[in-house]
């Protein structure tokens, strides 16, 4: 079984920690129980130094650190141009080998600087660039990234299109899954009836286990790309996904972060979309742009539906039960490697530790909350207009804007 996260960057991709190297990569997918990380931004000149320095390829299209830690080859690419309006949409792309990946940054070279960001931006509208990357190579995999985020997700509400159709066109053939991002999950993108496969991944800004690996898709296959590629292309071989509680989001709900307000859907409509502090335009969130896309009913689960988990990642867990600040403070670490020295890893902590087991280590009131979070039913007060979420464990906890509103 594999677990794979295959949406990361290299500390040359902006917002992005400055000690992202291929070692504490390595390092902290095996604390968080990933056994396959993508490259992430293989088009920077100076990561696809260090990833040629430090890793090496076999005959499968696998890249290997000296302690036999996979790799795969993958990108992510921000594509900004104009198409019945403004457009911009994030893509993964995933390479089969060393040689088709140095095609790739050929190619990409051309029409942009590739040393100024770990993400670059290019004025290619998605057809044209799907169909660029299948003429140097038909195992070029290219997958939207959190196809629901309002800014550069396919299905966005201000970047996005309505449909896969609608944005590859005549290249839409090419594309077989989307991920489905922090702020969405399965469940909800069913509802589009888009008829694709869905992969989920973290889209890490650092190596650390609370970004690493915060989303997964769970492979049972060989450590192979074209069976990996395949697996995302049929679905045969893709077994799961991990996912973050889409409330966890930093796009879920609709609202102004400035204006400290967090607002329903059915909030949303009765004010027209405008916040009532600023009276400017809300930023609308995933659950709005759901139910404004679906095409079936809430509970819809199409015929080989792919299962999933939704999961909070353990050091979030920690800081909330404890009232810590810091998700990376020293308090956090210690309960964290406590638990991690235990059990392995920290998915081996979420999903199979017993809790006869886990009270051996910390005390019941975080093995309680380890116990509804894998059982999906941790309360999250939902993020919105790019503030996460946050875990609920009283009621009291709760800031909400929305039951003030009859103050408007």
């Amino acid at each position: 079984m594999i677990i794979a996260d295959l949406q990361i960057h290299s500390r040359y991709a902006r917002a992005c920690s400055n000690q992202i190297n291929i070692d504490n990569l390595e390092k902290y997918a095996k604390i968080k129980g990933i056994n396959l990380l993508g490259t992430g931004d293989f088009q920077h000149p100076l990561w696809n130094k260090e990833i040629k320095e430090k890793l090496e390829e076999d005959e499968n299209g696998i890249l290997w650190t000296k302690n036999k830690f996979p790799f795969m080859w993958q990108t992510e690419i921000s594509l900004m141009y104009k198409d019945n309006g403004r457009r911009a949409v994030h893509l993964l792309v995933y390479s089969p080998n060393k040689d088709t990946s140095d095609q790739i940054i050929d190619v990409l070279g051309k029409k942009g600087r590739l040393d100024y960001d770990g993400r670059p931006i290019f004025g290619w509208s998605c057809p044209e660039f799907t169909e660029t990357m299948m003429q140097i190579s038909k195992d070029i995999e290219i997958i939207p990234a959190h196809c629901m985020t309002p800014w550069f997700g396919l299905y966005g509400s201000v970047s996005g299109f309505n449909s896969i159709k609608e944005c590859f066109k005549d290249q839409s053939h090419h594309i077989h899954a989307v991920e489905t991002g922090m702020s969405a999950d399965p469940e909800m993108l069913w509802r589009l009836d888009e008829k694709i496969n869905l992969v989920s991944f973290s889209d890490a800004h650092s190596f650390w286990p609370w970004r690493l690996g915060r989303e997964c898709t769970v492979f049972e296959t060989e450590l192979d790309y074209k069976k990996i590629i395949n697996a995302i292309r049929t679905g045969e071989g893709l077994k799961e996904t991990i996912e973050v509680n889409p409330a966890y989001g930093k796009y879920h709900y609709d609202g102004h972060r400035n204006c400290n307000i967090s607002l329903s859907p059915e909030q949303t409509r009765k004010l027209n979309g405008i916040c009532p502090v600023c009276h400017q335009k809300l930023t609308i969130g995933v659950d709005y742009r759901i139910e404004e896309l679906a095409k079936k009913e809430k509970g819809y689960t199409p015929k080989n539906a792919k299962p999933f988990k939704s999961l909070i990642p353990l050091s979030e867990m920690i800081s909330a039960v404890y009232n810590y600040k810091q998700l990376f403070g020293k308090n956090v670490w210690l309960i964290y490697n406590k638990l991690i020295e235990k059990f392995g890893n920290e998915f081996s902590v979420l999903l199979n530790a017993s809790e006869k087991d886990l009270l051996q280590v910390t005390d019941k009131k975080l093995v309680n909350v380890i116990l509804i979070n894998r059982e999906g039913k941790l309360k999250i007060q939902p993020g919105y207009d790019g503030v996460y979420g946050k875990i609920i464990l009283n009621d009291k906890d709760t800031v909400s804007r929305q039951k003030s509103l009859t103050e408007f």
